[in-house]
């Protein structure tokens, strides 16, 4: 680095790290990353969210959350070159810009990284009880095996391809879990479907005591925040695009988030309505189980989730090696070599998979992490920056758009982790570690 100026240096080490590495990013591959970032493997727990919240609040939440979110998504896309010149490669980035330096960090940067690392434990325990459905289901007399091998097979892919140097090459793990994403919702929805209503099926409250119906409601409310986990993601995928003052990246992205809220829409609602209508209140918390039979279709799905989970983990987890290796070779000094990558990717995908096998009770964790760390990064931290940044003119439709969503998105963080808790503790009661 001798003999090179500040600027140069800066250029280096931004063509080093994994986000800013590559800008030659195509339209169609926001609309990829953006699929596999937010159709998580949370669409299977949505008719389980269905049957907490009952036909009306159910379907009118999930459809406030998907307009609510397409709308803040709009507001990170314009703000990524709010300031003339400048691109706001990361989350907080355009914190820094609206909050100040200091503030801005501390705002952003907890939550965007407990939104991907929670994304991440999450993934590793889906992956790892998707492979042990798919043993289970097409080898009956076996013998049964633990979860945690499970959750170890699938951090073994991470361990290799945790190594690709930038999110632009992600791009075809990230199209092949999109793709996934969309076969195994359409397997789920069509599925129930076939199994049509079951008998004795009811859709009235799953709990027999009102505080169980409250808290539950409350704990759905968490599980549907969790499908809208994208936006701590967006700002890094568009910094892929190339953009000119001429052909600005907004437009690009814009075009490539239009399609992936198309397709996250044809995932969420057929799911969600076709699986409670299928199941009632007796559905599992992850449709797939409930549909027990054909067998191979069922396997197949599971096969499905594991490769999409494969490719939204990646996504995820390529920002949070940006974020540890800026942090490693601007704060601490330490030279970008491919020898600090590997072991901090290394030590990233070990401590997922030992918190994953640690704590696998997923239901709880999808409505306690949705409420308290999705609902801000997604419903309604875009909408103050953009009335920071943007000042729209009071009780204009932007203001009172902005304050809708804030109100909404403020209310599921208060509300989904309070019952989603107490699912926790619930659940912890029979919970055996290590299992």
């Amino acid at each position: 680095m001798e003999g090179k100026t500040v600027t140069q240096v800066e250029k280096d080490i931004n063509d080093w790290l994994p986000i800013t590495k590559s800008r030659n990013a195509k339209w169609w591959y926001s609309s990829f990353h953006n699929v596999t970032a937010v159709v998580g493997a949370g669409v299977l727990g949505f008719p389980y969210a269905m049957s907490e919240l009952g036909w009306g609040p159910g379907i009118t939440i999930l459809f406030l959350s998907w307009i609510c979110t397409f709308y803040t998504a709009w507001q990170m896309i314009e703000l990524h070159e709010a300031a003339p010149g400048k691109r706001f490669d990361r989350y907080h980035e355009l914190g820094q810009h609206a909050f100040g330096e200091k503030l801005g960090l501390w705002i952003v940067v907890p939550q965007q990284l407990m939104v991907q690392v929670g994304v991440n434990i999450i993934y590793m325990i889906t992956g790892g009880k998707s492979l042990k459905k798919i043993h289970d289901t097409l080898c009956d007399d076996c013998k049964p095996i633990r979860t945690t091998y499970f959750i170890m097979m699938f951090a073994s892919v991470h361990y290799v391809l945790s190594h690709l140097p930038s999110l632009n090459s992600v791009t075809a793990i990230s199209f092949a879990a999109a793709v996934m994403s969309l076969s195994y919702s359409t397997i789920a929805w069509v599925a129930s479907v076939r199994n049509g209503v079951q008998p004795n099926v009811e859709y009235i409250s799953r709990s027999s005591t009102t505080a169980g119906n409250v808290f539950g409601f409350f704990s759905a409310l968490g599980d549907i925040a969790f499908g809208y986990a994208g936006h701590s993601v967006i700002l890094e995928i568009q910094a892929t695009i190339p953009s000119t003052p001429e052909k600005p990246s907004k437009g690009p992205m814009w075009k490539g988030m239009i399609v992936a809220y198309i397709i996250v829409a044809l995932c969420y609602f057929p799911v969600s309505v076709l699986g409670y209508w299928a199941f009632g209140n007796s559905v599992d918390d992850n449709i797939l189980i409930s549909l027990q039979k054909p067998r191979w279709l069922i396997a197949t799905a599971n096969i499905f989730v594991v490769i999409h989970v494969i490719g939204s983990y990646q996504i995820y987890a390529v920002v949070v090696f940006d974020t540890v290796e800026s942090f490693l070779v601007k704060k601490m000094k330490f030279k970008p070599t491919w020898f600090l990558r590997f072991i901090s990717r290394n030590v990233y995908v070990s401590l997922t998979m030992f918190l994953g096998i640690t704590f696998p009770f997923f239901g709880g964790l999808l409505g306690f992490l949705g409420g308290f760390v999705f609902a801000p990064a997604s419903y309604f931290l875009p909408c103050i920056i953009w009335l920071i940044i943007r000042k729209p003119k009071r009780f204009s439709l932007s203001w009172y758009a902005n304050w809708f969503c804030i109100v909404f998105g403020v209310m599921l963080m208060i509300l989904a982790p309070i019952g989603a808790l107490r699912q926790i503790i619930l659940q912890a009661k029979d919970y055996k570690f290590y299992s």
